[in-house]
């Protein structure tokens, strides 16, 4: 692994950030690793690990100080990510969900919303991130969730569907359409939904391929009343922010996918040093260090992209919205392609539940469709090229 030991030390971690590093390595290897199999098997949700990450605050590094975090550079935050998904894709995707559900908070809300509902989250409250609809997905104008003002509150009706700790969430950035504003897009904006706001209702929990120690849920609204003080930004900006929102979350779920490759690299090396097939190691034929060759290189490669995009969001950049679909896309697509060759390389054990790579197969799929589907990705790549 001496590739990616450098690769690691190119990136010059602060003092406080190899520290934050380290805990979060050991506390991956020690305590959720070991956990995974069974979180997996049973479906339950991972409390525990929710818990042992909350120990050490890792919500308050995307969370600014005025509002009890305790902040940190938004590489750190994507290694975080790597980390704890490489332990386990399920408690990965819980902890990234709440970046991504409360980061417009952060970048678009009033420093009275801020200062009311940031707190719970950097003391270790899970957010979540409500857009799907069964008829809006990838294209989420279509979306037919509606806000309607009266007085001081607005009444949510509605539903929504795959979300990601959406029963157990404490704060939700949900989107609608706000019913004074006929035009699609124009109509979309965005509120805070708090927990057990009268109302709300959880209908179901997918019973899904992978990630089966994550809650996604299908939602409800039935005339939710929320105070228009929750409202971020006015009424039909909600496109802008849902925009915005989506070029650092794509960058935290390539962190995610990086996260699964990882793991089905490692294992991929571990297993192909120690199983013998007819009389050698499985990684002395040579197709095999070919393959083995093309898959460490893209693995780099793609860290090193994430590596870049995340230089732009730390320096400020405010058009990064391609970068970041090509890390998701490469990320995601690395992701499949590699746990595929380790259930490969594993022969008949990595189609057994003994073998972790099974599990990473089974977790890596979501990764090329959450988010934005790679054909969209792809799209939107594409279409940057196209002279207007």
């Amino acid at each position: 692994m001496k590739i990616f030991d450098q690769l690691d030390r190119s990136r010059g971690w602060t003092e406080d950030e190899a520290i934050v590093l380290d805990q979060v390595r050991r506390l991956a290897d020690e305590v959720i690793a070991p956990r995974a199999e069974h979180h997996d098997r049973a479906g339950t949700f991972p409390w525990d690990n929710v818990s042992a990450i909350n120990e050490l605050g890792l919500n308050a590094i995307f969370v600014p100080e005025a509002y009890g975090g305790a902040p940190m550079s938004f590489r750190l935050y994507l290694e975080v990510v790597k980390l704890i998904s490489e332990a386990c894709a399920s408690t990965g995707i819980i902890y990234a969900t709440n970046f991504h559900g409360m980061k417009p908070l952060i970048e678009f809300g009033t420093e009275e919303q801020k200062a009311r509902l940031l707190p719970c989250i950097a003391e270790g409250g899970l957010g979540s991130l409500a857009i799907t609809e069964p008829g809006a997905g990838s294209d989420a104008t279509g979306m037919r969730t509606r806000f309607t003002p009266d007085s001081d509150d607005i009444v949510v009706e509605g539903g929504k569907t795959f979300i990601t700790s959406g029963d157990v969430a404490d704060r939700l950035l949900l989107f609608g359409k706000w019913s004074e504003i006929p035009e699609a897009r124009e109509a979309i904006s965005v509120l805070i939904l708090e927990k057990d706001t009268p109302g709300f209702e959880t209908v179901r929990l997918e019973e899904k391929m992978g990630h089966c120690a994550s809650s996604t849920a299908t939602i409800a609204f039935n005339g939710c009343r929320v105070p228009r003080a929750n409202l971020i930004g006015a009424p039909g900006e909600g496109l802008r922010i849902l925009l915005a929102s989506l070029n650092r979350s794509r960058p935290s779920i390539a962190a995610h996918a990086l996260g699964i490759a990882r793991a089905a690299f490692k294992d991929t090396v571990r297993y192909g040093n120690e199983r013998k097939q007819s009389g050698k190691r499985v990684l002395d034929f040579q197709g095999n260090q070919f393959l083995l060759a093309d898959l460490a290189s893209d693995l780099a490669m793609t860290e090193s992209w994430l590596d870049y995009v995340a230089g732009l969001v730390d320096g400020g950049a405010s058009d990064f919205g391609v970068e970041a679909s090509i890390a998701k896309m490469k990320a995601s697509d690395l992701a499949m392609r590699m746990t595929t060759e380790a259930v490969q390389l594993h022969g008949g054990y990595g189609y057994c539940r003994d073998y972790r790579v099974e599990r990473l197969m089974r977790d890596a799929k979501i990764t090329q469709i959450w988010e934005g589907t790679n054909q969209v990705h792809r799209q939107l790549i594409g279409r940057s090229f196209v002279t207007r």
